[in-house]
């Protein structure tokens, strides 16, 4: 109940930020506007964002055939979750990652790239998997995907007021100026909600996690591999889509620039420590 409500707030956060732009670039019919955009979008992302999402990152569906050892390894951990069955998805990329996403249980998808296949041992994959069903247990899922989602809506919006040169309620001319600290601060506010919802999240998925596989020790060392091995590789659909970095088990993004100031995640530090803490003396 507590993520439905949260969920609930993050669009009405979203839908309020879209209707502000949307007044600042068109007054009164701007924000009319945008509030039927937000409206829509709420509702696209409610059912279709995790489709989305697995198209940005060129996910491929896999199955007992295909990748029987993989899909063995996430059927049993879903087990002893007493989850059902995720659809299960691989991605052709060498940066080490897993992220899980869809609207519920019901309707869950859990996906890792190649590179963090090749990178970690199967005891370590085994509790990255753990940590991407606690995501899905927690229901975590929909707002990460909802936030992605409606995260990236938001910074197209506000590239828009960069060639729009809208008119407030009585006509007037949109002041330049405005439409470039909508173009500049949107984004921002955008991260800073998914920031707001994220950190905590993490720390809870690496809770469940361990305690869904029953062991700790093997997180904590996959995720201090993943830190160390994906800071020479990067993500590609990641950096072309930074709103979704949030999803990860690990943040894809290159620390420079204005990406490294809005990091999604804890410090993996930290959440090594928590997780050994966790571990049996």
């Amino acid at each position: 109940m507590f993520n439905i409500m949260k969920t609930a707030i993050l669009m009405a956060a979203i839908t309020a930020l879209f209707m502000a732009i949307g007044a600042l670039l068109g007054g009164r019919s701007g924000m009319m506007l945008a509030l039927v955009v937000a409206l829509g979008m709420n509702f696209f992302s409610y059912w279709f964002s995790d489709q989305m999402v697995l198209k940005m990152y060129n996910a491929q569906e896999v199955d007992e055939t295909s990748a029987p050892q993989f899909y063995a390894m996430v059927r049993e951990l879903a087990a002893k979750a007493e989850l059902p069955m995720p659809r299960v998805y691989v991605i052709n990329e060498e940066a080490p990652n897993a992220f899980a996403t869809g609207r519920n249980p019901e309707h869950a998808a859990v996906a890792a790239t190649t590179g963090i296949m090749r990178v970690l041992s199967e005891r370590e994959l085994r509790g990255v998997m753990a940590h991407e069903l606690a995501h899905v247990k927690h229901r975590d899922i929909l707002i990460s995907t909802v936030s992605a989602t409606m995260a990236g809506a938001i910074s197209m919006l506000a590239n828009f007021a960069m060639f729009f040169s809208g008119r407030d309620s009585e006509g007037r001319q949109t002041n330049p100026i405005v439409a470039m600290l909508v173009m500049i601060l949107a984004p921002i506010a955008a991260s800073l909600i998914q920031m707001a919802i994220s950190r905590a999240r993490e720390f809870e998925a690496d809770r469940g996690g361990a305690e869904i596989s029953g062991d700790p020790r093997a997180l904590a060392s996959a995720l201090d591999k993943i830190h160390r091995y994906a800071q020479g590789i990067p993500l590609g659909p990641a950096e072309a889509h930074p709103e979704t970095a949030q999803m990860m088990i690990m943040n894809p993004l290159s620390a420079d620039g204005i990406k490294g100031l809005f990091s999604t995640h804890p410090a993996t530090e930290e959440r090594v420590a928590r997780l050994l803490a966790m571990a049996p003396r």
